[in-house]
């Protein structure tokens, strides 16, 4: 497990997202553990993304130098678009109070459609994952599930510090717009130079 793909995969699970403003929104609204529930369903709502992924882009790995440059220059452009698009979102984490009733069970499914309806994902995946699968790796499928894997574990550690730091700071953080623009162009800068670094990576 290479450290390059440990720190892209934490940068991509903390960077603000679809997945985080709905865990947020649950623990700022409901508390600690529909926050946990939410962190669940959005990491469920990965797999699909990388099942894709893997299925279509394992047997390319070891026939195409072409798909491996297509690819990281995809993952290039992937994360120079993240860039550019954390730095366009305004007011992100706004989030309003959910007064109706929910268990568990139904704040878990709505995170895992949040994620499945997320087009945004299978392109990601489809760039990330082979950029870090060697060439000369003997069961690629198996080496991608194992990445997912971690991915899928970092993002459901992440979401549920989130979920709980929100249930337990609801009026400290979210309401500050200072913060918030703070926050934005860091992860913009970290995309940013993510991307200039795989922009130089080699087979």
């Amino acid at each position: 497990m290479s450290l390059e793909f440990l720190i892209t995969s934490f940068i991509v699970v903390i960077s603000p997202g679809t997945g985080v403003l709905y865990t947020l929104a649950a623990g700022l609204s409901r508390g600690g553990k529909a926050s946990i529930a939410a962190a669940f369903g959005c990491t469920l709502g990965i797999v699909p993304h990388m099942a894709a992924a893997i299925l279509g882009l394992a047997a390319l790995l070891h026939t195409s130098a072409l798909a491996f440059e297509v690819f990281k220059y995809a993952g290039c452009a992937y994360l120079l678009y993240m860039a550019w698009g954390t730095l366009r979102e305004h007011g992100a984490l706004r989030v309003a109070g959910d007064t109706d009733r929910r268990t568990a069970v139904s704040i878990a499914v709505k995170g895992i459609l949040i994620n499945i309806l997320n087009p945004k994902l299978s392109i990601f995946f489809l760039a990330f994952l082979p950029l870090f699968v060697s060439a000369s790796e003997a069961q690629p499928v198996a080496r991608m599930l194992e990445l997912s894997a971690v991915f899928m574990l970092m993002t459901f550690a992440v979401f549920v510090v989130y979920g709980l730091f929100a249930a337990s700071v609801r009026d400290h953080v979210v309401t500050r717009p200072r913060v918030m623009a703070w926050m934005r162009r860091s992860f913009a800068a970290a995309f940013v130079a993510l991307g200039a670094k795989l922009a130089f990576a080699s087979r």
